[in-house]
């Protein structure tokens, strides 16, 4: 884990990070899911085959999550406690940075609600779901940045990312909000 960038914003922090998602020290990690919570590749992949057959299973249960929206299940044997699965947009399907805004807000309002200190994330959509990087980068960051103002619980927003194209950009985007704050 190597940190790439950081803010202060309101009490809380952002970061990007560059390592593994499934290995953060954190209350809960974000998987950028599909719709039917069906883990097969990329993170949500990762997750479940450093986690457990006891998330997807959990997912089963849940079944369906559409997007922008987001769900949570147990986070079997990762360091975390809990998954918190948002389904970002595909691209090209239609309004996709309202989309993704959602997604991110709604996984943070999850972490929130169930009094959750700290969160890692993906770059949500930026990779098999075609988003475009720089443009994920802007509407994640500023979603994060926007809801860790008025954050009670949440102290810690870090994006977990091992591409150096991606990284660039994120690290970009938190660079910028010192020079806002």
């Amino acid at each position: 884990m190597e940190i790439m960038a950081e803010a202060p914003v309101g009490g809380a922090r952002v970061r990007v990070v560059r390592g593994d998602l499934t290995e953060a020290p954190v209350d809960a990690v974000v998987n950028a899911a599909n719709s039917h919570l069906q883990h097969g590749g990329g993170v949500a992949g990762a997750i479940v085959r450093k986690g457990g057959q006891v998330i997807q299973e959990e997912s089963d249960r849940i079944g369906y999550v559409p997007v922008g929206h987001a769900a949570l299940t147990s986070a079997g044997s990762l360091p975390a406690r809990f998954v918190i699965h948002t389904v970002g947009p595909r691209w090209g399907e239609g309004d996709e940075e309202a989309k993704l805004a959602s997604a991110v807000r709604s996984a943070l309002a999850l972490a929130e609600e169930k009094g959750l200190a700290s969160v890692a994330m993906p770059a949500v959509s930026g990779g098999i779901f075609g988003f475009p990087k720089e443009r994920c980068a802007r509407v994640i960051v500023r979603e994060a940045a926007a809801f860790a103002i008025g954050a009670r619980n949440l102290k810690a927003i870090d994006i977990y990312l091992m591409d150096p194209e991606i990284i660039g950009f994120f690290s970009k985007e938190v660079e910028g909000l010192k020079e806002r704050a």
